[in-house]
């Protein structure tokens, strides 16, 4: 029997995508979710956020970095992943993040609109202009699990 590992978020990005690119061309864009929920205590009314570690690969990570800005609502689908890595005294730490599979931006179109000149966004693997609500996938075969450097 295998697992499942499927984490649905729907927050505020907390700031502008981090974009990286290393060897081989290999894209990864990252930044921090926000999720809020509200409760009742003692008669009052608490709101509680969680900030959540998102990470994109490739053609999701371009995507990200084009159209997606600090406190923008996006839907997101991926994975839990959790790595380790050694501080700066050498202790080693660990980082759960969430790789992000495919995301949709929310919100008004306006929010998302780019000048004329701007590329297109990767759409299912093909060339489009991005609306409402779009969604975002890896091509298929687009296995993110190929080059992660952990």
């Amino acid at each position: 029997m295998s697992g499942i590992n499927k984490v649905i978020l729907v927050g505020h990005l907390g700031k502008d995508p981090e974009v990286r690119h290393l060897e081989g061309g290999v894209t990864v864009a990252s930044f921090p979710l926000a999720t809020s929920e509200t409760y009742n205590k003692d008669g009052k009314r608490v709101e509680q956020t969680e900030w959540h570690n998102i990470v994109l690969w490739r053609g999701l990570a371009e995507v990200a970095s084009k159209y997606l800005q600090k406190g923008k609502l996006v839907y997101i689908e991926g994975k839990l992943r959790t790595r380790s890595f050694e501080d700066k005294e050498r202790i080693k730490k660990y980082v759960t993040e969430v790789v992000a599979e495919n995301f949709t931006m929310l919100g008004r179109k306006s929010d998302f609109e780019q000048p004329a000149s701007a590329a297109g966004a990767v759409h299912n693997g093909s060339q489009t202009q991005p609306k409402h609500e779009d969604e975002f996938t890896l091509p298929p075969g687009g296995n993110i699990s190929d080059d992660l450097p952990f």
